[in-house]
């Protein structure tokens, strides 16, 4: 890591728009789970919050080095041209905000990680399409148990990719999602599956960091590797 803060590349994370309380106040708010805010600091990056505030983001991306897609709500399945199941919970504001991230991105060669959620905007913004609420395929509820409770799920790595190169072959993670990829986004390769075959990491190949995992990195304060990964290529 360097020194000097003022060469340390300022990472922006997307969050929500919710209602929040904190204090004497209850109002809406722009908000973040700390770990995140934590997770980039500590691998050396400059936290920024990047707001759901419209379908022009050239701006706000164009001031940032990189990109965190943090996870939150599901994608609005209108964006792949299917109906909502009645498990689909959806905040179209942030769909917009962050499809306008990442094709900003792709303007400018910023690096990306896409965090649960984050992959799967990443798959469809690409043109792929998402499975709609995962205990329909698979036949149980490992990937997000209870409410507020995180599934440990076994991953696999593909050899050679960058996600292995930054964690090694296999190993377990915290998982809370109840959607998945289903169709693969154009430009996008799947380099990391769980035992029942759901895809965990995606990344996009060439020189340019854009990668998604499906599980939760920032929910792990002692392995910061994939903010690492996000953070020096932001610095190069």
């Amino acid at each position: 890591m360097v020194s000097n803060a003022c060469d340390k590349p300022v990472i922006g994370i997307s969050c929500y728009h919710e209602p929040a309380s904190w204090g004497v106040w209850n109002t809406e708010a722009a908000l973040l789970p700390w770990s995140y805010v934590r997770c980039v600091s500590d691998a050396g990056g400059v936290p920024v919050l990047l707001p759901p505030s419209g379908a022009d983001q050239r701006r706000a991306v164009s001031a940032v080095d990189g990109v965190v897609l943090a996870g939150g709500a599901d994608v609005d399945p209108a964006g792949y041209g299917e109906p909502a199941h009645a498990e689909t919970v959806s905040r179209p504001d942030r769909d917009a905000t962050e499809f306008a991230m990442l094709r900003a991105a792709a303007e400018y060669g910023t690096p990306v990680l896409g965090v649960c959620r984050g992959m799967q905007v990443l798959n469809v913004a690409c043109g792929g399409t998402l499975r709609q609420h995962l205990p329909e395929l698979v036949g149980h509820r490992g990937h997000q148990p209870a409410p507020g409770e995180y599934g440990g799920t076994e991953i696999v790595l593909t050899e050679g990719s960058r996600v292995a190169a930054l964690l090694g072959r296999r190993g377990g993670v915290h998982c809370y999602h109840h959607q998945a990829v289903d169709r693969l986004g154009e430009g996008l390769v799947p380099v990391g599956l769980a035992g029942d075959g759901t895809v965990e990491a995606l990344e996009s190949p060439g020189e340019r960091f854009v990668v998604g995992v499906q599980w939760h990195p920032e929910q792990d304060s002692a392995d910061v590797r994939l903010f690492a990964g996000l953070v020096e290529a932001a610095r190069s």
